[in-house]
């Protein structure tokens, strides 16, 4: 649905217009380092790893079509609140808040549309939404002086008011299935029955599993125990780790070293629009091989492999590098092919029925979020400006992402298809159909499940 990257775009707005408030004073306003900024990106992404499984239950017992909205109404609740931070720990406690509350947005709402038709789905809001923000920073920022108040705290303010009105115009524009949008407010719905029967039959056409739960069907214990246990998505969950890392510090200092290198508050925004713009020329060219290309390895190393001579550029920068050559190098960096939403599908069709993919989308998440909480020490303040050490450690985890962690992924699933083969090709016609009438295995676990590579 549409509405659904409307609400991923609120998510966005809200996580990372940070970045675009600390290029008007925010860190020498409330008297912090850039080890205290760090430490902010940390507890943001530890929060968010911790409310992973615990919103995934949530969500499934209240139904995502009523969670989510409520989710967009606190954090914009709380972004709201950070136009009064006074010091460092009141801005680390809404870094933490901030992470707590947005943590399983992402998978809740892969849970959502998991019950309607995925392809509406746009991970190109995240790239839009960073366009449209870095806009708002630029005329927002401009606010600084107004009622004695610095622009970053009228950024926050502003853009939680935004995303609070969407939060509260999503209880309405959400339903809970393709097959209930008449209510109250909608007495007419959305489709006629026709329409419903087509959209239910294509759902299922294209993924039989999603029959056998609703969005309304809590996970016991046992269940989630049992998914986690599935040793054969580890390797998804090694890769939701480690391939974010080597883009993540870039990211995270490009608007700070922008500044450093003299430029002003609204060029440092402006300057991001140029690799986000980039990154959606590359988002559209990845998604388009993955229709082509049936390689999920193949496609999903692309965003490593686009970082890692980048990388080794930046490392061979020199002492005082021209500030326009560190931006185009950066530029070109972060304008890598985002995958995650790829290794995201990928996931959740090795994992099975319906209810393997609540459970291992968040695991998923919870793996990637530790990533990135690791990327966020990877820069020290001890190791500025040129970041040496900090560099030289991405390139060394880049390798091992494109030399042995893809590759690896890609013989193990190729491996256990053809070990399933091998039993199943060994069974006579009796066995087959016995096994199949009596089986109490599930998702990945039936001998007829061929695991995507």
């Amino acid at each position: 649905m549409l509405w659904a990257a409307v609400a991923f775009s609120a998510l966005n707005l809200d996580r990372y217009n940070l970045t675009q408030a600390i290029t008007d004073n925010f860190l020498s306003d409330l008297g912090l380092t850039t080890d205290d900024y760090n430490n902010g990106n940390s507890l943001l992404r530890i929060a968010f790893l911790i409310a992973e499984l615990p919103s995934q239950l949530i969500s499934k017992r209240l139904g995502p079509d009523r969670w989510i909205p409520i989710q967009m109404c606190l954090w914009s609740i709380v972004t709201c609140a950070q136009f009064s931070l006074s010091g460092k720990t009141p801005f680390l406690a809404c870094r933490f808040l901030l992470g707590l509350i947005q943590g399983g947005f992402i998978p809740d709402l892969i849970l959502y549309l998991s019950c309607e038709d995925e392809s509406s789905f746009y991970p190109g809001s995240l790239d839009l939404t960073l366009i449209i923000s870095s806009f708002l920073a630029y005329g927002i920022l401009h606010m600084r002086g107004v009622a004695g108040k610095a622009g970053w705290r009228w950024l926050f303010l502003i853009e939680g008011l935004l995303t609070l009105t969407l939060g509260v115009a999503t209880f309405f524009m959400m339903p809970a299935s393709p097959t209930q949008t008449k209510t109250w407010f909608r007495p007419k719905g959305w489709f006629t029955e026709r329409e419903e029967v087509i959209m239910v039959n294509r759902v299922l056409r294209d993924d039989p599993t999603k029959s056998d739960m609703h969005n309304r069907e809590g996970l016991s214990f046992k269940r989630i125990f049992s998914v986690a246990l599935d040793y054969n998505m580890y390797p998804m969950y090694i890769i939701g780790f480690m391939f974010g890392i080597p883009s993540g510090p870039p990211s995270n200092y490009l608007s700070l070293s922008l500044r450093k290198f003299g430029f002003s508050t609204f060029e440092s925004n402006l300057l991001n629009i140029p690799k986000t713009v980039g990154a959606i020329i590359t988002l559209i060219c990845i998604t388009l091989l993955s229709e082509v290309v049936d390689n999920r390895a193949l496609v999903s190393i692309a965003e490593d492999l686009w970082c890692l001579p980048c990388l080794v550029a930046l490392y061979c920068l020199p002492a005082n590098p021209n500030p326009w050559v560190y931006f185009a190098i950066s530029t070109v960096l972060l304008a890598y092919p985002y995958t995650h939403a790829i290794q995201v599908a990928w996931c959740s069709r090795n994992a099975g029925s319906v209810a393997n993919p609540t459970v291992n989308a968040a695991i998923y998440n919870m793996f990637a979020q530790a990533g990135l909480v690791a990327s966020s020490y990877i820069y020290q303040a001890d190791d500025a400006p040129r970041y040496l050490r900090g560099n030289r450690n991405l390139i060394i985890i880049a390798c091992i992402c494109v030399c042995f962690m893809y590759p690896g992924t890609y013989a193990y699933y190729k491996w256990r298809n053809s070990q399933r083969d091998k039993i199943w090709s060994a069974m006579t016609d009796e066995e087959k159909t016995h096994y199949l009438s009596t089986t109490k295995d599930v998702g990945n676990g039936r001998l007829g499940f061929r695991f995507a590579y």
